[in-house]
């Protein structure tokens, strides 16, 4: 049997099948490939397909002998869906669709997603885009989230909607996309160096404080 991470599976209720999920950057689809997903679905009798939270879409119900088969068909990277990493960059359409968008959150979603997506980290980190206050991608409950405003981006942090849910604080605003994702590595860094073994981002704030946090980031 494989454990959950094990070729990018997942183990499901019954305890006998798996869920794959591949790596959709910012849930940003084609046609081709909605319809590649559904070959690949009908060819090896999937019981079902969810589009997620983080804005993947799930292949359930694979029987063990047919994992290497699926990934091989699919032709995709598997999605940071378990484990101590960066799982998932969720972003709204942003000012590149949405009337209401005030700063392009998609494409420095897809930005974020290149370069964290999966990287280790010492707890799961969620992070969130929004072009505009209404947070439509979930912003205030990320461990790092950005949200656009006409005069730039506000950064929060330490969010998440786990059984003890948080909101996520304001740590700097008013930043053009250069300065948020120069301090968004910054973020990165320190939460390195100060987190516990997993814990998530929004403890390590709690623990020492968000003016801690500002302190060392010079912000």
């Amino acid at each position: 049997m494989l454990n959950d991470g094990d070729k990018g599976v997942i183990i499901q209720r019954d305890r006998e099948t798996y869920a794959v999920a591949p790596h959709i950057p910012c849930g940003l689809v084609t046609p081709d490939l909605l319809r590649k997903l559904a070959d690949v679905a009908e060819k090896h009798d999937l019981s079902a397909m969810k589009i997620t939270s983080a804005g993947r879409i799930a292949m359930l119900g694979i029987r063990e002998e047919n994992v290497d088969a699926v990934w091989a068909d699919l032709q995709m990277d598997p999605g940071a869906a378990t484990g101590q990493a960066v799982r998932s960059v969720k972003s709204c359409p942003g000012n590149s669709h949405c009337k209401r968008g005030q700063q392009d959150s998609l494409a420095l979603g897809l930005e974020l997603d290149e370069k964290y997506h999966g990287q280790a980290t010492p707890g799961k980190v969620k992070m969130g885009v929004s072009g505009c206050p209404n947070q439509c991608a979930e912003t205030n409950f990320k461990d790092i989230g950005l949200v656009g405003t006409p005069k730039g981006w506000r950064i929060l942090v330490g969010g998440n909607g786990g059984s003890n849910p948080r909101i996520g604080q304001l740590l700097a605003k008013d930043l053009t996309t250069e300065e948020a994702t120069e301090l968004v590595d910054r973020i990165f860094a320190y939460y390195e160096e100060h987190a516990k073994p997993r814990e998530r981002m929004g403890r390590v704030v709690q623990r020492l404080g968000l003016e801690h946090m500002r302190q060392a980031l010079g912000v």
